[in-house]
């Protein structure tokens, strides 16, 4: 692991690119998805394929950038960001630990077999801190409604309660879903329940939040060296995603180069 500045400037490091060529319409200051946009690396699909059972995305799937395998026992961490947009906006990056999808605007599913996403939390247990998502897939008609049953860090089968979005999400609308105050995090995804609307779809994801960086101007950038990312915890098969929040209905063209040491 790394504790001191000395550690850090011996650890081997890697540059990964995340970046995407072309903008997205959205919605000015709501987070949206550009996972399905060209870039580097390649578009992935947005439709994740796996109702029944959902899916822990790796580096290996299409879409997400490729981590090289750390040494030995090393622990990686996200020790500097480099990024650019030609929007004002937020960037904010995650861990995808869980993806399933995509569910119809009126799913009634209980998952079964779900995998586990505990080997890309630290510690391997501490589950707190992980959010809840839903990505559209399709643009929707009518407000959706949502109640997601899921099992909490106290190892609590819980639901969300029906949460009415009141909207009618765009395609790559994202929306994060508020979690129960008294036992927050997220272990597992058990069931999907989706009413009101009439037309669309959508994926459920559990994130992990890693970093997030503000773009004030079209056509700026800053950098972030370890003291301002936290040198927060990655793994070697992490599913980097990001979500863009712009200040206008463009998503732009994001630029991001992050650094990774391990030790």
């Amino acid at each position: 692991m790394i504790a001191t500045l000395d550690q850090y400037i011996a650890a081997p490091k890697q540059r990964l690119t995340w970046m995407k060529s072309s903008s997205r319409t959205g919605i000015a200051v709501m987070p949206e998805s550009v996972f399905d946009v060209a870039g580097n690396p390649g578009a992935g699909a947005l439709n994740v394929g796996n109702t029944a059972n959902g899916l822990v995305p790796t580096d290996a799937t299409a879409g997400y950038p490729i981590i090289n395998a750390f040494g030995g026992s090393a622990v990686g961490y996200i020790s500097k960001v480099e990024f650019f947009s030609t929007v004002a906006s937020w960037i904010d990056l995650y861990d995808r630990l869980f993806a399933a999808g995509a569910y119809a605007y009126n799913a009634n599913v209980t998952l079964a077999s779900q995998p586990s996403y505990a080997s890309r939390v630290p510690s391997g247990n501490d589950f707190l801190g992980l959010q809840l998502w839903i990505e559209a897939v399709t643009a929707f008609t009518g407000s959706l409604s949502i109640n997601v049953g899921y099992r909490d860090n106290a190892g609590a089968d819980v639901t969300t309660g029906v949460i009415a979005t009141g909207i009618a999400p765009i395609l790559g609308r994202c929306i994060q879903l508020p979690l129960l105050a008294a036992n927050p995090g997220i272990q597992r995804i058990n069931s999907v329940v989706a009413t009101v609307s009439t037309v669309g779809t959508f994926n459920l994801m559990v994130l992990r939040p890693l970093w997030s960086g503000y773009i004030p101007l079209a056509g700026a950038g800053d950098v972030h060296d370890l003291l301002r990312t936290g040198m927060p915890q990655v793994f070697a098969d992490s599913a980097l995603y990001a979500l863009i929040t712009a200040n206008s209905t463009a998503t732009g063209i994001p630029d991001t180069t992050i650094e990774i040491a391990n030790a």
